[in-house]
């Protein structure tokens, strides 16, 4: 964990932002996979990690706005928890270390809140992602849990957003570590891979890498000679001669930080012509991308500007054709590029999507689009010093897409759809960085990872 002093300006910085009530943050509690003794691998909820440091289940704090208090709500082991989990620093030495006095039993928290809802103190509380979470809301607040999350406070939400979107010091060197963790994976995968072997073993290498480094997996492995199936977690297929492998895999550090790479490789030593000819309109798109960051831009712009690079990629292949700029504006492009250029990246590997997508991603000034492809854009809003996102743009050759849009009609001004009749079996190419939005520019946040066609064909020989 960090030190007390930067928990306890966290939390003062969040008092003033809210204004005034209670803010209650809740913990996550273990996740029983099957029986309440085989639980899931535990993850503590993001804010609580943020604001109060403590990686344990069954927590939960209150910060009491206008008396400056805070209080870890929790139960010591007992001596047969002891005898199973080995003895543990009590919660009142644990919140010593974040700058939090006063610890109380779990079962006092109830009783703290009701009586704020009986005084018509306002109770600030995030959007429940956990049902366990929802029924004890429901039951402390006196809310139907259907409504929890249209209840939830706004003025929470805002202040959240506003301080967890810029990075500190010490955080982005803390996803230094999370996206070099993720780098070693991806090295590992790309020396690993060859006709005949399973995704699922190169998936397993991915994941224990992460946890021989450490950490853990951020996010479910992707790992897929489908690579036009965006988000495909089934590891079942044999590589064969011929196939692309996409990779997107990240790990998060002990403190729960998060890496989001991507990095595609042919399945033999060498790319095809075809391959490379995708490959390097999707780098260049990517290095164009990354090149151009710096504050006061919006991030929808580059989006923007990285579509219509890369369809004049793919003009240059005979595969699109006519005006691009009015193909882009009209959305032609997200027949090969049918999602966002990136997402913010911290403590979440999709930081802080369970207050809202559109609170972390846009603004007053800039809002979410309404078209296919350009609407799965997470971050549109403009860039500030202390952001850190990721930069992946891709080109996916979807058959089922391609299909329905010929037999409909769709884009005929701009799409070669007799050109691409070769094309339905290609597959995906997707690259993706981490970068972080300095004073005066970027920075590429850990150490390179091959991408380059000579660097990935060096690595696969």
């Amino acid at each position: 964990m960090f030190s007390a002093a930067t928990y306890t300006a966290r939390r003062e910085r969040l008092r003033q932002d809210v204004g005034a009530g209670l803010i209650l943050i809740l913990g996550n509690n273990d996740a029983p996979m099957n029986y309440r003794a085989n639980p899931y691998h535990f993850r503590q909820d993001s804010n609580f990690l943020y604001f109060f440091g403590l990686d344990q289940p069954s927590l939960a704090a209150l910060l009491d706005v206008e008396a400056g208090e805070d209080i870890i709500f929790g139960d010591e082991l007992t001596m047969e928890d002891v005898v199973w989990t080995g003895p543990l620093p009590t919660i009142a030495e644990q919140a010593q270390k974040v700058g939090v006095s006063k610890t109380l039993p779990f079962n006092m928290l109830g009783d703290f809140v009701k009586k704020a809802v009986e005084q018509g103190r306002t109770v600030h509380f995030t959007p429940p992602y956990r049902h366990d979470n929802m029924i004890s809301l429901s039951e402390m607040l006196g809310q139907p849990i259907a409504k929890l999350k249209e209840n939830a406070s706004e003025t929470l939400i805002r202040a959240i957003v506003a301080q967890r979107s810029h990075k500190s010091a010490e955080e982005v060197a803390e996803m230094e570590r999370a996206v070099d963790i993720s780098g070693a994976m991806h090295v590992a995968v790309m020396k690993a891979a060859a006709a005949g072997k399973k995704e699922a073993e190169l998936a397993g290498i991915a994941a224990g890498i992460a946890t021989g480094m450490g950490g853990a997996l951020a996010y479910g492995v992707i790992m897929s000679i489908h690579g036009q199936v965006l988000h495909n977690h089934h590891h079942h297929n044999t590589l064969r001669s011929g196939q692309l492998l996409l990779g997107d895999h990240g790990a998060e550090t002990a403190m729960h930080y998060a890496g989001d790479l991507t990095r595609t490789c042919p399945v033999d030593k060498v790319f095809t012509q075809r391959q490379k000819d995708i490959y390097n309109i999707v780098l260049e798109a990517e290095v164009s991308a990354i090149a151009s960051l710096k504050p006061g831009f919006t991030y929808k712009e580059v989006h923007l500007a990285t579509a219509r690079r890369m369809a004049e990629g793919l003009k240059s292949l005979g595969l699109m054709k006519g005006d691009l700029d009015e193909a882009v504006a009209q959305g032609a492009h997200a027949l090969f590029f049918p999602h966002g250029l990136g997402h913010m990246i911290g403590l979440d590997v999709h930081d802080m999507e369970d207050l809202g997508e559109n609170y972390v991603g846009y603004s007053d000034e800039v809002q979410r689009s309404e078209q296919f492809g350009t609407a799965y854009l997470r971050l549109g809003r403009k860039l500030e010093p202390g952001f850190v996102l990721t930069v992946e743009p891709g080109l996916y050759f979807i058959p089922e897409l391609m299909y329905q849009w010929e037999s409909e009609g769709k884009f005929m001004d701009f799409i070669n759809y007799g050109a691409l009749q070769d094309w339905r079996s290609f597959g995906g190419i997707r690259i993706e960085d981490n970068v972080l939005i300095t004073e005066n520019g970027h920075q590429v946040l850990g150490k390179p990872v091959p991408k380059t066609v000579e660097e990935v064909e060096a690595l696969r020989g």
